[in-house]
């Protein structure tokens, strides 16, 4: 996809500081936080919507899933339970689908966001 700007990032084309990086997954800060941590994980395959995701996507998306929580404890919001049960922390992972979802970039991306409060419930 020429025109695509995560393509263009994983091809090395737009420079970006990745956070991490495997043979199938760039993770980067978004240019534009809904939050202290705002970060997404984009696989390097172009996939347009999670909609357009089948079966044999299934092992990306379960890589994606299971590297948020790693990354958001590296990033600063990872959750946590103390040794009495109280919970600090956390982070939202999110896939905006299509035009009404809010997807901009038509490039499959999971935004994890957390951080200290007060930037809670503004997207």
């Amino acid at each position: 996809m020429e025109n695509c700007i995560f393509c263009k990032i994983a091809a090395k084309q737009i420079p970006t500081k990745a956070i991490y990086e495997d043979d199938d997954l760039i993770v980067f800060h978004d240019i534009n936080p809904a939050a202290p941590i705002h970060f997404l994980i984009v696989p390097k395959q172009h996939i347009p919507t999670l909609a357009d995701c089948n079966e044999a996507h299934a092992a990306l998306l379960g890589k994606m899933l299971l590297l948020a929580p790693r990354l958001a404890q590296e990033q600063g919001c990872g959750y946590q339970l103390d040794g009495q049960g109280h919970a600090s922390g956390g982070y939202k992972t999110m896939f905006n689908v299509g035009p009404d979802g809010g997807q901009e970039v038509y490039h499959l991306h999971m935004h994890v966001i957390g951080g200290p409060r007060p930037w809670r419930g503004q997207r």
